[in-house]
């Protein structure tokens, strides 16, 4: 027996909420590099938007990042762009959602999971080099965000409520 698919005016569209709080995960530090030994001040902070280095005090974009410092680098600190990448468009689903009304919840939440699982690679590269701990705050934020904003919708639509 196969399922039909919901027609546009009967899916849930994404609200203004879930805007911001998909907007607010553009201040969470997505991943927290520290130093065995060292203080906060020793930390580095990667962003959707870019690193912030605290000593000395310096900003790196992501764009920044990707065309002048990528060369030479591990492989697994290119899923920092690509997480951002698939949390943009997530977000740009999510605002096409509530203002439009065009939005597949299942899609936007799978770019939010994909984009978690990107910088949970991120932070393990980060990890086993010695003597650095990465913290995945991004991860465990873009989780959050996609559990509390689409969790119910996307449960609902597979069947799965109950």
């Amino acid at each position: 027996m196969s399922r039909s698919s919901p027609s546009n005016a009967s899916r849930p569209r994404s609200s203004a909420r879930t805007v911001l709080v998909l907007s607010s995960l553009l201040a969470v530090p997505w991943s927290v590099q520290t130093y065995a030994g060292g203080t906060i001040g020793d930390a580095t902070f990667l962003f959707a938007w870019g690193l912030l280095a605290v000593d000395p005090l310096s900003v790196t974009t992501t764009a920044e990042f990707l065309f002048a410092h990528t060369r030479g680098l591990p492989e697994y600190i290119l899923a920092w762009p690509l997480s951002s990448l698939l949390y943009g468009l997530a977000l740009v689903s999510a605002v096409a959602g509530w203002r439009a009304g065009r939005e597949d919840p299942r899609v936007t939440a799978g770019l939010l999971v994909v984009a978690a699982v990107a910088q949970a690679r991120l932070a393990w590269g980060f990890s086993v080099q010695p003597t650095r701990t990465a913290w995945p705050v991004g991860a465990v934020a873009l989780l959050a965000a996609t559990w509390v904003c689409y969790g119910p919708v996307v449960r609902a639509q597979l069947g799965l409520d109950g």
